[in-house]
């Protein structure tokens, strides 16, 4: 029988793979950004455990029309776009098509950024060390457009932490990133809420109040 469930929730999740990340990264004086809303809970963990502060990447994913849940490609801020071109002219989507989900979420990924950081600035990652954090990769659009995003932005090192992720996807991102991390990466992988036991959605409200304790700046305590 495969196993399933390593994890019981994303913080149980964060808590396992800030116990495989390296004490050297901390040491960098890293920014830990989450992608929301999954991401968040885990890397609330990470922080906690290093005693240092987080904030959020927001990056939407694009999904196929009709079936959102296969990825397409994905957005981030600054006009990026990764799109799975091969993907596309399989589907025989036109470009129209494609454009009208990108608007779409374009739309819900300033949506976010407001609701969940309002008025505070991003944090300034030009020649830092930045941590991504998800709660799992699948296909990894999300987590190859917040790359392009932070290489543009001049970022000094990438490094992809993630509970569980497939291992197709992990060779890609190793040579996009400069670290990966993954906790778990299963040969069967289907899809990440396989592996965990409560894989219930992580709420707005959710993601507002785990940020709201950074909004001075302040890292969480540890539990």
């Amino acid at each position: 029988m495969i196993p399933t469930h390593i994890f019981h929730d994303r913080t149980d999740a964060g808590k396992q793979l800030a116990r495989i990340l390296p004490e050297s990264i901390k040491n960098r004086d890293p920014v830990i950004l989450a992608l929301p809303r999954g991401g968040v809970p885990v890397a609330a963990e990470i922080a906690r455990s290093w005693g240092v502060p987080f904030d959020i990447l927001v990056v939407r994913k694009i999904g196929v029309p009709g079936a959102e849940e296969t990825a397409m490609g994905a957005i981030a801020g600054s006009g990026i776009k990764v799109l799975d071109r091969n993907l596309i002219n399989r589907l025989g989507l036109g470009e129209e098509e494609v454009e009208a989900v990108v608007e779409l979420e374009l739309s819900e990924l300033r949506r976010r950024e407001k609701l969940y950081r309002g008025d505070r600035p991003a944090p300034d990652i030009y020649g830092r060390t930045v941590v991504l954090v998800d709660d799992g990769i699948a296909t990894g659009s999300t987590m190859f457009a917040a790359i392009t995003l932070l290489r543009s932005q001049r970022a000094g090192r990438i490094v992809v932490a993630a509970p569980v992720a497939a291992p197709v996807t992990v060779e890609r991102l190793r040579e996009k990133a400069d670290d990966v991390f993954i906790v778990l990466e299963p040969e069967y992988f289907r899809a990440v809420g396989r592996w965990y036991d409560d894989f219930s959605e992580t709420s707005d409200d959710q993601v507002r109040s785990l940020l709201a304790d950074f909004k001075s700046g302040q890292p969480l305590s540890p539990k």
